[in-house]
Parts: C-alpha cells; structure tokens; sequence
C-alpha cells in the first residue's frame, strides 16, 4: 500500500498576508475615521504624522524610557518567578495538583482589585508598577511551565536517577530542553499579560510614563494624542508579540523534530 500523506492543517501566515492584513485594516481604520469625525477618531495618515512628532518632544521620550524600565524589570521578575513555581509544582505531582486551582483562582481574579494592596506595599513610583506588572504575568507562566513539566516522559526521570543527577541537574539538563515548548508559550502570553499590568499600573498611580500619557488624553480629551499612543503602543506590542510566536513555533517544530 502507499504511504498516507501527511495532512495540512495550515500554513503560516507569509509577508503578502501581513501586508494584505495592515493595508486592509489601514483601509477601515480610515473609513471609520471620516464617517465619524477627526473628533472621535483621527485617521492614519494624520495620527502616524502626529506620532513622528511625538518622537521630537523629551516629555514623550522620556514616559517611553520610564515605561521600558518598568517593564523590563516586571517582565523579569515574572518570567523568573513563574519558571521557579511552575517548575517546582509541575515536579511535585501532589503539590502541584493542590495548587493549581490556586493559581487558576488567583489568574481569573480582575487584577486590579489587588492594586489598593500593592500600593500600601510599596506606596508610589517604580515599585508598585513594577509589582503590578509582575503579579500579572507570574501566575501564566507558571501554570504553562507546571504543565509542560507535568507532560515530561516519566522515563526521562528514571534516566535522571540512574545519572544520579542533582535537582538543578535535572531541572537543567532534563526537565528543561523535554518541556521547552510549553514554557516558551508561556513566556509569550506573559509578556502580553506583564506589559498590560504595567501600562495599568502606571495609569491609577504614577506621574510617568505612557500609561500616564494615556490617562492625561483621556482626561483632556485629547483625542489625537490617545490615537497616537495607542498606535504606538499596538504597534511594539504586536512587533514583540510575532517575534515571540516566532520563537515559540521554532522551538515546537524543533521538539516534535526531536519527538
């Protein structure tokens, strides 16, 4: 009999798809902007000019390097710590089955509702945004990380035994490259997650920052300036976002190579 072909369940998506995608939302984007009024909405053209000259005023560049610095030190804290707990619970069998509905709780829970007790933890400024990033993408990346732990071939612990292998041995050159996918989409939706309590963050209780441009143009009705930053915004996070979903099917198509 002939060999089955493989079957196709897709393809990724190539440059004419992304320029189709940005041309055609482009395209809406200025047809809502003239059916309902540069009061409401500015079109392309106008907010990509205005937000060029964005860049020429210190105030915008100066949020920018005030929010990268926020969010630089939140992502680090919770890709971190949520790499240590997902490892340790996805390890653990019984620990980790008790604290997964924990942790589950703790993700669905609107985050800020916990923002008052971040504040009388550490009061104004760079540590309650960094905090309120960080608790943001924490519990992700740790319930991602438990699971890919808890998919690792049992053999693969046997094989760790016989070495007599140490826990971070085993943590580093067994646990680690087995469940690698899973954490890498886990560190994924952790960015998104840590930049969106960061822009938070800085919006309820800071004088810095975009998240702060963005409170003061609501509050001013500065209509032109909020279009601005959210393109702004919009535009790194998507960039980020497909240079790590890049990475994460990279690193798929690389472990069921190994599979």
């Amino acid at each position: 009999m002939p060999a089955a072909k493989p079957l196709k369940t897709g393809r990724i998506a190539g440059p004419l798809d992304t320029v189709v995608l940005v041309g055609a939302s482009a395209a809406l984007w200025a047809l809502a902007a003239r059916w309902v009024g540069p009061q409401v909405l500015t079109g392309p053209v106008e907010t990509i000019g205005y937000l060029g000259g964005l860049f020429a005023d210190p105030e915008f560049r100066a949020s920018v390097w005030e929010t990268t610095r926020a969010f630089s030190l939140a992502l680090a804290i919770a890709w971190a710590s949520g790499l240590a707990i997902g490892m340790m619970l996805g390890a653990h069998r019984l620990t980790g089955e008790v604290a997964e509905p924990i942790l589950t709780a703790l993700y669905s829970i609107p985050k800020i509702t916990l923002y008052p007790v971040i504040l009388l933890f550490f009061g104004l400024g760079m540590p309650a945004r960094v905090a309120f990033g960080a608790i943001h993408g924490i519990v992700p990346v740790a319930l991602f990380t438990m699971a890919a732990v808890r998919g690792v071939r049992p053999v693969y612990f046997r094989t760790a035994r016989s070495l007599r292998l140490g826990p971070l041995a085993t943590a580093r050159h067994i646990i680690l490259p087995a469940c690698l996918p899973g954490i890498v989409s886990g560190l994924r939706i952790g960015f998104s997650l840590t930049l969106l309590g960061t822009l938070i963050g800085e919006m309820f209780a800071s004088q810095r920052g975009l998240g702060h441009m963005v409170i003061r143009a609501m509050e001013t009705n500065d209509v032109r300036l909020l279009i601005a930053l959210a393109l702004f915004l919009v535009t790194v996070a998507t960039g980020a976002g497909a240079l790590l979903l890049a990475v994460d099917r990279r690193v798929a198509r690389l472990g069921a190579g190994r599979g």
